[in-house]
């Protein structure tokens, strides 16, 4: 007997990287995952019947709240947003970023944190070294984040 339940993904998607929809939309149409990509200017990754787009209107954190109040436990969101992260954590979701890190309960107040720490520098005024630019590691790393957390989480 499969005790493993079809998860539902949820797609920052305003800032979601073109190098990571084909990856995504694989995943999504071989094993029939149920998706929503929240976004607030009309994106796509491709064809599915699966995925749903929902556009919301622009403005700080719309998108990010239609999430958080969409999501359910041990359902997957991908994001790049700490915050965010922070809030789907505690409601039991998992969160992978763009580059394949797997935010948890046991890393996501460190990440929210050190996030926190560098925008304060940023506003008042000190200039900071960003993230390295997104390229094929990132992309190599998303893929097998993916992959493995799929295969733990999912059956089909």
């Amino acid at each position: 007997m499969n005790n493993k339940k079809l998860i539902t993904i949820y797609i920052d998607g305003d800032a979601f990287p073109n190098l990571l929809k084909k990856i995504l939309l694989s995943a999504i149409n071989r094993l029939e995952l149920t998706t929503f990509i929240v976004s607030n200017k009309p994106i796509t990754i491709g064809p599915s019947t699966y995925i749903t787009y929902i556009l919301v209107e622009e403005g700080a954190d719309i998108a990010d709240d239609r999430i958080v109040d969409m999501v359910s436990e041990e359902d997957l969101v991908i994001t790049a947003d700490i915050p965010l992260a922070d809030r789907v954590i505690t409601k039991k979701a998992y969160v992978i970023d763009h580059r394949g890190i797997f935010l948890n309960e046991t890393n996501i107040k460190e990440s929210l944190a050190i996030r926190n720490l560098m925008q304060s520098l940023r506003d008042r005024g000190e200039k900071t070294k960003g993230p390295d630019p997104f390229g094929k590691k990132d992309v190599q790393g998303f893929a097998n984040q993916l992959n493995s957390f799929l295969m733990k989480r999912v059956s089909k």
